[in-house]
């Protein structure tokens, strides 16, 4: 299993990430809890949150702690959104 975390301030509320590489798919949970987390599922992910994965997965690849297939898996799930209008 691969773990990629993550956190983001929106609305005052800071937001934390959690992405797991599980058995050849990703999932994705959240919290706003920095202590004693509970992770929720996040559903019908933004492709804003697939991009940010992406980036931080891509800086892992390049000091060799990702293959290159996560990186490749992730630009495929961002590719699948409709263009941005």
């Amino acid at each position: 299993m691969e773990s990629h975390e993550w956190s983001e301030k929106t609305d005052g509320v800071k937001v934390y990430y959690r992405a797991n590489f599980i058995g050849g798919r990703w999932t994705i949970m959240t919290t706003t809890m920095k202590r004693d987390p509970e992770w929720t599922d996040l559903r019908g992910v933004p492709v804003d949150v697939w991009r940010e994965l992406r980036d931080i997965v891509w800086k892992k690849y390049q000091r060799k702690r990702c293959p290159w297939e996560r990186v490749a898996d992730l630009d495929r799930i961002i590719a699948e959104y409709p263009p941005a209008a």
